[in-house]
């Protein structure tokens, strides 16, 4: 279309250009971008695209474009990125961006070198998991397909803009869904524009791309652009500029209202009314009558065209049609010039899909047929890339089921080795439907249902469809206790029960997987060692550790480390040696945990079992976090993380965790990144709301309140799949809540993460924590209280208090009864919580806070300068009461003047808080030693001096008088007694000839002693 057409094309889309444009700009300043449009068929939304990738080509941008094909269940995984990607790989300066990513050969069929993942590291995919805590892994082949696209499209958009297209995302696979969540929920940094349109008429409730959409509508990034029909003025105004003569106005009214402001329609109704008399009553009549203008052998041609998977190459329809070349091309070249068919490279595609629905409604039922059974004829043999799942679908189509079931399995293999197992899984659902109406004869000899339901159960659970992979595995044991079963020998009746006991690990039916897996080894208990018998083995003493079978799990993974070495299954040992360590790690023998999850890592990296290999690098670095090593524990997470980034599963599981750990140990020992872009938005893995649990307390931390709230909010939906999700929100809840003054909300927060926490075991550390937090706010709901006089809400205050210092306290004795200890940390937190219950009576405890401070001594920075400043006030308020006795023997007086002590502490913890920008705390500390007078004093009249007749501590009571305070709260905020303030009050109320403290206020104000700012600067 020339240029004076396109601007003719888009009356009435300013502002939706203007967002695209707007997009475009913000993606080549380096911050990358998702636009979603949405729309009806027909409303415009690949000409608004047109219009936008022609500006970006025009600015020296790389467009790349790919369209998603309307095949039904049929799923050709990656097909649009395939598309898309495939004119960088004959780009010979993207050669070695390329050529550096193997995996790309999952997304990109033409690349060689592709091959599936091992056996082995097939089963550690799903074994390696924590039952019911964690969501299944995804596919290990296919999150490294995802990182090399990813990593391919930054490469390419360090040197110029990159623009990625998807068309018709309504009729993209699992796998294309995926990705394009994965790119748009990480790419950040990068100069890429992602456009993806799809038809909004056409998303159903139950439609796929549904979840995908509400997972993407969390990410900032991602704007969503619904394109409406243009209303009767603007449809007015386009059909004008499109008309190429006068049209009458009766007419003209009735194509704005036949058209009903979808832009093809109104073109289609233009374009018939131009060129014949009236218009047709519908639109199907409309794009009819255009095709019935076209030849016979032309319509021929376009009805063959409309079954080909979105695009028919000049060799195809020659084959299907058995027309001559000659005659082909006169055909094709009548369907292009009646704006039919449009040339895409070396294929003919339909000009719009509307016209391609038309032609496929008008075909009759045995035309269809015989067309696809053509297109499969051709196909029969053929081993390039996805011709066994086009052959599966022109086959099922044709109704040629044996050679359907045959190609569907073969799709599926094919998928597999592609890390593309949601296509996977449709092909051999698609198996499954048709296997009872294929003749026993005719079906494969190597598979047989059993098989298939195992299979469906393995991919849905890569797939992420845990619900589904229980409803297969169920299945399967359905089948397994029928006739069936009877020819089963007891290995494959493991395999299929262990199966269960993997897909139940990991939806809320987790507490069934043990008598899954019992069941499993039972049919193998008494058999020689084998390769199902070491994974039965090894599924079983990690299912065992998680239930707390600490015992039967030790003896089940030396057995399977027995059995493994027996029958060389590396993968099952490695993964049986991680358990063993963590076990041994238990009874507190940590050097030989460190080098039995050495020798599990090195054995994995063997084996191809890079789910495994992680879950090593990951143990190996608990091992030392767990003894407050942190710098060792660290050198370890980065070296872990590095390794998953090397192996393209920087986003796996594993990969998440290392990295999550890593955040959350760097807040506690205060090196704090300073940009928290690193968190993944909108990924809907577990694994990556771990991540994004380990950054809530840094922005609770830092004063970054909104955003941690809405974070809180969307981790508070994960809470019941993860512990450290559940303890990390629990925990940035109470204290978000704490800071902002709300109490009562901050004691609720911490007693429903405690509750929530009893269903794990062990919780120690984790709930004393949030104990300690939630008497924090207890006690500072119970100051506030007795301020107010309010002995009820007093009451209630100290009650909660109480009640969770004895939580805390019960957790410490009930992991010692059990062998488990809270580690320095652990005891750092019961050292809070002891300190914090003191105040809950209005005596703090100096000695006991000066012990929680050292206690957090170990690295803890962040939380060592939180107990600098409560032990500061508990100083200062120790002086005003006069010495309050302390624990032990120690008390303010024999630390040193309590004024001198305090200073220093708020000192250090000023100095830690600037440092880490940690806003609300250094607000605290800056303002309790202004209050305190230990501080920098304001600039303002020497007290004493000419004209200012008032000392320092009166001018201070003066000035909370001003504010309203009563002699009680004054004496809190200056921490003197109340009989100290009665005394100064009374002293500037003679010196100032007052009666009263209002008169006092008054004459203070008048003689310019005192002014509004000044005042204002003495609140808390």
């Amino acid at each position: 279309m020339s240029r004076e057409g396109t601007q003719k094309s888009l009356i009435g889309r300013r502002a939706e250009l203007d967002r695209l444009r707007a997009a475009l700009a913000t993606a080549a300043a380096g911050s990358a971008r998702g636009v979603l449009l949405a729309g009806e068929a027909g409303v415009g939304k690949t000409r608004l695209i047109s219009t936008v990738i022609d500006e970006a080509r025009a600015e020296g941008a790389l467009v790349l474009i790919g369209r998603c094909l309307d095949l039904a269940e049929h799923e050709l995984p990656y097909l649009a990125f395939a598309e898309a990607l495939a004119p960088v790989t004959r780009d010979e300066d993207a050669v070695a961006a390329v050529r550096s990513r193997p995996a790309l050969g999952r997304v990109l069929p033409q690349l060689a070198g592709s091959a599936a993942p091992s056996a082995d590291r097939h089963a550690a995919a799903l074994t390696h998991e924590v039952p019911g805590r964690s969501g299944p892994e995804r596919d290990i082949g296919q999150l490294q397909a995802f990182e090399a696209v990813l990593g391919l499209l930054a490469d390419l958009a360090e040197h110029r803009t990159v623009v990625l297209v998807i068309e018709d995302l309504h009729w993209a696979d699992g796998s294309t869904r995926d990705l394009l969540s994965f790119l748009l929920s990480r790419a950040a940094g990068q100069r890429l524009l992602v456009l993806a349109s799809y038809r909004a008429d056409d998303v159903g409730r139950g439609h796929a791309l549904r979840s995908t959409l509400t997972q993407l509508r969390r990410v900032p990034a991602v704007e969503h652009l619904d394109v409406e029909p243009l209303d009767e003025s603007t449809a007015r105004e386009f059909v004008a500029a499109l008309a190429t003569q006068p049209i009458e106005p009766r007419l003209l009214a009735r194509i704005i209202s036949r058209g009903e402001g979808n832009p093809f329609f109104l073109e289609e109704l233009l374009s018939s009314c131009l060129e014949c008399d009236g218009i047709p009553d519908a639109l199907a009549d409309v794009l009819h009558a255009r095709l019935a203008r076209l030849a016979p052998t032309t319509q021929r041609v376009v009805r063959i065209a409309s079954l080909a998977d979105g695009g028919a190459s000049h060799r195809a329809l020659a084959d299907v049609a058995e027309l001559g070349e000659e005659e082909l091309e006169e055909a094709l070249r009548e369907a292009v010039r009646h704006n039919v068919l449009v040339v895409d490279g070396t294929f003919h595609r339909f000009r719009h899909a509307l016209l391609r629905e038309a032609v496929q409604a008008d075909l009759l039922p045995g035309e269809r047929v015989r067309i696809h059974a053509a297109y499969a004829r051709r196909l029969v043999g053929r081993t390039g890339a996805r011709q066994a799942a086009l052959l599966a679908y022109h086959s099922l189509e044709s109704n040629d089921l044996p050679t359907a079931l045959a190609a569907s399995l073969r799709a599926a293999s094919e998928a597999q080795g592609r890390g593309a197992p949601s296509a996977a899984l449709r092909g051999i659902e698609q198996a499954l439907r048709i296997w009872d109406a294929v003749p026993a004869a005719e079906r494969p000899s190597d598979v047989d249902e059993l098989r298939l339901l195992g299979r469906a159960s393995f991919f849905a659970g890569l797939a992420g469809e845990a619900d589904r992979a229980v409803s297969y595995a169920r299945s399967a044991v359905e089948l397994l206790n029928g006739p069936a079963g009877e020819r089963v020998g007891p290995e494959r009746a493991a395999a299929v029960w262990r199966r269960l006991a993997l897909a139940l690990s990991m939806t809320g039916t987790e507490r069934e997987s043990p008598t899954a897996i019992e069941t499993a080894w039972r049919f193998v208990a008494d058999a020689p060692p084998s390769r199902e018998r070491a994974w039965v083995l090894a599924t079983r003493a990690m299912l065992q550790r998680a239930f707390n079978d600490f015992d039967g799990a030790e003896r089940s993974a030396l057995a399977a480390i027995d059995d493994a070495r027996a029958t060389d299954v590396l993968g099952a040992e490695a993964d049986a040696l991680c358990t063993l360590a963590v076990l041994t790690e238990r009874k507190n023998d940590v050097r030989r945990a460190r080098e039995l999850l050495r020798e599990a890592k090195d054995k994995a990296v063997t084996a191809g079992a890079l789910a495994v290999e992680l879950r090593a690098w990951f143990s190996l670095a608990l091992t030392h976090d767990d003894a407050a090593e942190y710098a060792e524990a660290l050198a370890v997470y980065d070296a872990g993380a590095a390794r998953a980034a090397e192996l393209g599963l920087r986003s796996s599981g594993y990969g998440l965790q290392l990295r999550a750990h890593a955040l959350h140990l760097r807040y506690v020992t205060g090196e704090w990144p300073r940009e928290l872009d690193v968190v993944e938005h909108g990924a809907p893995s577990l694994a990556a709301m771990r991540m994004r649990a380990a950054t809530v307390n840094l922005l609770v931390a830092t004063g970054r309140f909104d955003e941690a709230r809405t974070s809180i909010d969307e981790l508070r939906e994960h809470w019941q799949a993860d512990i450290g999700i559940a303890r990390e929100a629990g925990a940035a809840r109470t204290e978000l809540a704490s800071w902002c003054g709300e109490y009562d909300v901050a004691i609720e927060a911490a007693e429903q993460a405690l509750t929530w926490l009893d269903e794990f075991e062990p919780c120690l550390l984790a709930g004393v924590r949030l104990a300690a937090l939630g008497i924090s706010a207890a006690a500072r709901a119970a100051e506030g209280a007795r301020r107010n006089g309010d002995v009820a809400a007093e009451a209630n205050a100290v009650t909660a208090g109480e009640r969770l210092l004895g939580q805390a306290r019960d957790r410490a004795e009930h992991g010692q009864t059990r062998g488990a200890t809270l580690g320095r940390e652990g005891v750092a937190w019961l050292a809070r919580a002891d300190a914090e219950a003191s105040w809950l009576h209005g005596t703090p405890d100096i000695e006991l806070w000066r012990r929680a401070v050292d206690a957090f001594d170990y690295g803890a920075v962040y939380e060592r300068a939180m107990c600098q400043w409560r032990y500061a006030e508990a100083l200062l308020r120790s002086a005003t009461l006069g010495g309050a006795p302390s624990s032990g023997d120690a008390s303010a007086g024999a630390h040193g003047d309590p004024h001198t002590e305090a200073a220093a502490r708020l000192a250090e913890a000023d100095a830690v808080a600037d440092r880490l920008g940690a806003r609300p705390l250094l607000t605290q500390v800056r303002a309790l030693a202004r209050r305190a007078r230990l501080g920098p004093r304001r600039h303002r009249p020497v007290p004493g001096a000419d004209g200012h007749p008032l000392t320092e501590r009166e001018h201070a009571v003066l000035e909370r008088v001003a504010l309203g305070s009563t002699n009680r709260e004054i004496g809190a905020d200056l921490y003197i007694s109340e009989k100290t303030v009665s005394v100064h009050l009374s002293r500037a109320m003679a010196k100032l000839g007052a009666s009263r403290r209002a008169e006092a206020v008054a004459i203070a104000y008048d003689r310019g002693l005192l002014t509004p700012t000044e005042a204002d600067a003495a609140a808390p």
